[in-house]
């Protein structure tokens, strides 16, 4: 996993579980980053196991309040009106050149929303309850302009609720005696989105009026070959298309990456590309046979690998 020291538990997207066996924190719109501080080194981690440690300068001293720790938490870009902005973020996440890394730190700044302690003083930490660890990351009073510890809540509907009044994405619940699962999409973790949205993997486009009519997009099945979902033609803006292009052009292909059939108003004409890209899609409801009803792509996420998508994600 290319040095990280081992791979972020994941949440499964539900509905708002309630009780005392439960606590809630916001759920932060940016990218997941492990803080792995040994030895007054910090390296940080991508949830793909890249190290982007090159990409935020302006993180570096926090191994100045911690040490022979591993931290988890969210590099949010928060927008002058004090809301994450992951579309500002993306400017930031794929530098790894120190120097352009420096002038952005100093006119874009991130902060890492730290959640999470997995290690602490050589001791592994995941497990430990939730409750236990929250109080261990708590006891490192760690905070600074470009980090925090954002609070923890009891109360999930009035969570939920100021999600909504601030502008957040939403609400993630945590069982508060479960234990950190490294790589697992557990259902002690729970996402709750504001809006009903899913990530989905691009398997080709049709021409439109414009370049991209809309994306064919699915979810991979069992032969590691997509789930047809359905097209998406709302939401697609110029500069998303551009972006979109740049992402897809160099994954032409000849044959359709969907199992089964697509059906044939969605194929004619499209142009089939190596499932890589994962977009996040807004949608109402879905049918039956699990396509989108309603859909408009929201953003691309190139945090996020294909592979790891599924219709819980």
């Amino acid at each position: 996993m290319s040095g990280a020291p081992l791979k972020p538990m994941l949440a499964m997207t539900g509905q708002l579980p309630t009780g005392p066996d439960w606590v809630y924190e916001f759920k932060w719109d940016g990218v997941r980053a492990l803080a792995d501080i040994v030895a007054g080194r910090q390296r940080l981690y991508a949830r793909s196991g890249v190290e982007i440690t090159t990409a935020y300068p302006e993180l570096i001293p926090l191994s100045e309040q911690a040490d022979d720790v591993l931290l988890d938490g969210e590099v949010v870009l928060f927008d002058q009106a004090g809301r994450p902005s992951f579309t500002a973020l993306a400017e930031r996440m794929h530098v790894r050149n120190a120097a352009k890394a420096a002038r952005l730190a100093a006119t874009v700044p991130v902060t890492y929303m730290i959640f999470d302690v997995l290690r602490l003083g050589g001791q592994d930490l995941t497990g430990w309850p939730y409750a236990r660890r929250r109080e261990a990351l708590d006891g490192l009073a760690l905070g600074a302009a470009r980090w925090a510890v954002p609070p923890v809540f009891s109360d999930g509907p009035a969570t939920y609720e100021a999600a909504g009044e601030h502008g957040l994405e939403g609400v993630m619940a945590k069982r508060v005696e479960s234990t950190y699962r490294p790589g697992v999409r557990s259902p002690d973790w729970v996402k709750v989105k504001l809006e009903v949205t899913g990530d989905f993997v691009v398997g080709g486009w049709r021409p439109g009026a414009r370049r991209i009519g809309g994306l064919l997009v699915g979810v991979p099945g069992a032969d590691g070959r997509l789930v047809y979902r359905g097209r998406v033609g709302g939401g697609i803006g110029a500069a998303l298309e551009r972006e979109l292009l740049r992402e897809l052009e160099p994954l032409r292909t000849t044959g359709s990456p969907f199992s089964g059939d697509v059906p044939r108003e969605d194929a004619r004409g499209a142009i089939w590309v190596t499932p890589r890209v994962v977009v996040e899609v807004k949608y109402g409801q879905r049918t039956p046979d699990g396509r989108l009803r309603f859909p408009r792509v929201l953003r691309i996420r190139p945090d996020k690998p294909a592979e790891e998508v599924d219709d819980a994600s």
